[in-house]
Formats: C-alpha cells, structure tokens, sequence
C-alpha cells in the first residue's frame, strides 16, 4: 500500500468513526439532555457516560481526519490544510466542553441529588449545565462542519483528488448549514426540526460520502500526489 492511500484510508476511517460514535452519542445522553429534573431522580447514568465517551471519540476522530489527511491537503495548499487543522480543533474543543458540562450533571446527582433532601437551586444548576452544552451542540458540530467543508471541499475541488461532486456538495451545504444554526440560534426554529435536518443533510451526506470514497477507493490520481512539499 502506497503512502498516499494510506493516507486516504486513514483519513477515510477517522471520518466515519465520527458518524459511528456521534449518532448513538445524541439517545444515550438523552436522559439528561432532555429531562431537566435529572439532577433530582434514580438516573441512568451508565447510559450517560457511555455517551460521554462515545462523544469524547467523536472529538478525537474529528481531530484525526485532518492530521490524517495534512500530508497531502499541504502539498495544495499549507494555509487551507492548517486552518482544516485548526477548524477540527475547534469543533473538537466545543464537543469536549459539551461533554464536560453533561458528565458534570451526573457527579452532581451523584453527590447532591438523587432525594427529597438535594439542595435547594440543585436542578437549575444542572440547567444551566445542558444549556451549556446545547451552545456548544449549536457552535460545534453545528457550525464548524461548515467551516471544514470550505477548507477541505476547496483543496480536494482543486486537486481533483476526489470526484468533484463531492466537495461540491459539501460548499453547497456550508452556507445552508450556517443559515440554519443561525435561525436556531436566534429562536426561529428547533434545531430537531424537519427543516432542520433537511438543512443539516447536505453536509452530512459530503462528510459520509467523502468517508466512504477515502475508505474503499482512495485519491484519484493527480500531479499533486507526486509533490513531495506543499509549493511556495
């Protein structure tokens, strides 16, 4: 196996790791998410630890897709490939804030609720905890999937390393995906609508469609893969 499908296949990999450890994240972490009074009941935290963690590897796995993909994103552009870098950091940050905030719920059931005794404000606490973590849903995985398509989708459009539907559909779906985060962020719709999801489908397709093309079938061939440093 060549160097550069190594790279295509670790890059391939990492991005469907983050679609195999995110979508069971969002019901496992329900329980919390969705019941403000969790604080103060029995808990199901398990359950909620194991969504910790299945969001803790999707954060890993973002960062991964672009150390993965960087010996060869460089070699078309060094600034488009730090700043996918940079922007995967990023939303990666905010997943793990999000998970923080959420496990931090379960330690404060553990040690002040879970009885008629909990003290007093205990549930607007933990509140206030979700709504962290809503914001950083909102910004994270909401967002700077768009940012990453506008750098990726650029550098895999001009390289053709990739069919050119691809990335094209990931730059149609970058301004649809920052509309939409922005109407839910300003109230005007919930971020589980219909209209929603079909906003977020876009992007969701490029980054699958994208992991699976890095998988099964590697770059296609391209002057690019014979640079050995990305040009001046």
């Amino acid at each position: 196996m060549s160097k550069d499908r190594r790279v295509a296949l670790l890059g391939g990999i990492a991005y469907l790791i983050t679609f195999a450890a995110s979508i069971p994240a969002l019901p496992l972490l329900e329980p919390v998410t969705d019941h403000a009074d969790y604080v103060l009941g029995a808990g199901q935290d398990t359950q909620v630890v194991l969504g910790g963690v299945m969001e803790l590897v999707t954060a890993f796995a973002c960062v991964a897709t672009a150390l993965a993909l960087y010996p060869v994103t460089r070699r078309v552009s060094r600034t488009a490939a730090l700043g996918f870098v940079s922007s995967r950091l990023v939303e990666a940050g905010l997943i793990l804030v999000g998970v923080v905030s959420v496990l931090s719920v379960v330690t404060l059931r553990q040690d002040l609720g879970g009885g008629t005794g909990a003290p007093a404000g205990l549930t607007t606490v933990a509140q206030a905890l979700v709504d962290v973590r809503d914001w950083t849903f909102l910004f994270g995985p909401g967002i700077m999937p768009a940012v990453n398509a506008l750098f990726l989708g650029t550098v895999l459009y001009r390289a053709g390393l990739v069919p050119r539907s691809l990335p094209v559909l990931g730059l149609i779906g970058a301004p649809l995906l920052v509309a939409k985060s922005m109407v839910v962020a300003f109230g005007g719709m919930d971020d589980l609508s219909v209209v929603s999801l079909l906003l977020t489908l876009p992007i969701a397709a490029w980054e699958f469609g994208l992991g699976l093309w890095l998988t099964f079938k590697g770059f296609r061939p391209s002057p690019v893969l014979s640079r050995d440093s990305a040009p001046a």
